[in-house]
């Protein structure tokens, strides 16, 4: 049996593969590792959890069967409805709760869910406790019993209706410059930012037209959001907007467009905080982390202004282990997945949107010559379907493959080809000087993936 647990929680097609039996289930052993055993526990005082979602349809049923898992394990319950994950996360840790679930399957498509457990102050799961929670899943489900409350020992369940102000209040407490005479198209993706990302950006002074805010529970990510940026350049354009700002399902991502609709990612992203970060003198150890899929144009700007990168595997939860490991203050994914550790525990896309915006606003420059400090080298990414991922690092001719990729690109230009934690994929990537190179190596090493893992 696989690990239950990608790279961002226990995520598959809701009702098939993450089932309410699965959600229950998993809700009681993460109550049992994150807080009943958990030492900190004061006797007799019922541990309290944080509990939101994205607006997807299977959220509701999902939603119904995590909250009884933890009330049945002797856990205080407050909802908080639709928000961003990063908003579950930061209420987790101010409202002094012992764990937080997210539901939501970020930008996959809409009959996908998953289910995200944040720790105590919240913080993302460390590989140990994920693996804890998964065997004694398991060992429940095989029929082992576990000590269920009665009685007054049962948890209670309680709206808290205060969220959504409560962090858009905390998304402007560290706003470092207010957005007065900006205007901004604001994407939702019709999910979990819908409301919140808006109502920020029009609180900091921002003119706002939102667009992909007006979420069915069928219609996240489609059409809209940060994996399809069509339709915010062309909304940026029409309304002659200074920037545009595109969340993902969840919203803990952010990726941007400047005036003339041309797309700003992730490691652009970064590089303008970076560089913001360092003049304020908030840059710690003039250090920032990020993934290896970053471009090595990104890599090649930080060296040239003379700020150090530090790259780790594939997934924010390691950006963010490597950044409290070393004391950073900044570090991302060129996904738009970007962590200001001084302000969030995790990525938080309507915080790194609002960072962007107020660099614009307190520099007086286009986005599109702040993002300059960067050129992007051309990178095809490619995600090869229906193959068994799960032999990506034993496959002799896949080895094989990508050193005769890497021979044939040599210094300029690299090759990354990794499982998905996140979707059942192989994701091809390639980078090279030029595009037409770049597009038949990686379309040579797909080539090979599906004839080896098919």
């Amino acid at each position: 049996m696989g690990r239950l647990f990608g790279t961002d929680g226990v995520r598959g097609v809701a009702n098939a593969d993450l089932t309410a039996e699965m959600a229950l289930g998993l809700s009681v052993a993460a109550a049992h590792v994150l807080a009943i055993a958990d030492a900190a526990q004061p006797a007799g005082q019922r541990p309290k959890a944080v509990v939101g979602r994205d607006p997807r349809a299977s959220g509701e049923f999902l939603e119904a069967a995590v909250v009884a898992g933890l009330a049945s394990a002797g856990v205080d319950v407050l909802r908080v409805g639709v928000l961003p994950t990063p908003a579950v996360a930061y209420l987790t840790g101010a409202l002094g709760a012992d764990l937080g679930v997210m539901l939501s399957a970020s930008h996959n498509p809409m009959p996908d869910n998953g289910v995200k457990f944040i720790a105590r102050g919240g913080h993302k799961l460390s590989d140990e406790l994920e693996d804890e929670i998964e065997e004694l899943y398991h060992k429940h489900e095989r029929g082992e019993p576990w000590e269920r409350p009665t009685g007054a020992g049962v948890g209670r369940v309680q709206r808290y209706e205060q969220g959504f102000d409560r962090y858009v209040a905390h998304l402007l407490g560290v706003l470092p410059h207010r957005l007065d005479g900006l205007k901004v198209v604001v994407d939702g993706a019709h999910g979990a930012a819908a409301r919140v990302s808006p109502e920020a950006f029009q609180r900091a002074g921002a003119e706002v037209i939102p667009i992909g805010t007006d979420p069915t529970g069928l219609n996240i990510n489609d059409g809209f959001g940060s994996t399809h940026l069509d339709q915010l350049s062309a909304a940026v354009v029409e309304h002659g907007a200074d920037l545009g700002i595109a969340h993902d399902g969840d919203a803990d991502r952010c990726l941007a467009v400047d005036a003339a609709g041309k797309e700003i990612d992730g490691d652009q992203i970064l590089a303008v905080l970076a560089l913001g970060l360092r003049e304020a003198g908030r840059l710690r150890e003039n250090t920032v982390v990020a993934t290896v899929m970053s471009n090595l144009g990104f890599k090649l700007a930080l060296e040239r202004e003379g700020v150090d990168l530090i790259q780790t595997a594939v997934g924010d939860r390691y950006v963010l282990e490597e950044m409290k490991r070393g004391g950073y203050a900044l570090g991302g994914e060129q996904s738009g997945h970007v962590i200001v550790l001084d302000h969030a525990t995790t990525g938080d896309g309507t915080l790194t949107g609002l960072l962007l915006a107020s660099r614009v606003a307190a520099s007086g420059r286009p986005l599109a010559e702040l993002a300059a400090v960067m050129d992007r080298l051309p990178q095809v990414l490619i995600n090869v379907r229906d193959v068994d991922k799960s032999r990506v690092a034993s496959s002799p001719e896949l080895r094989q493959a990508v050193l005769e990729a890497e021979r044939e690109l040599g210094a300029t230009g690299r090759v990354l080809l990794r499982s998905s934690g996140t979707e059942p994929v192989v994701r091809v990537m390639v980078e090279a000087a030029d595009i037409d190179q770049a597009r038949s190596v990686a379309g040579k090493l797909a080539d090979v993936v599906k004839s080896a893992l098919g």
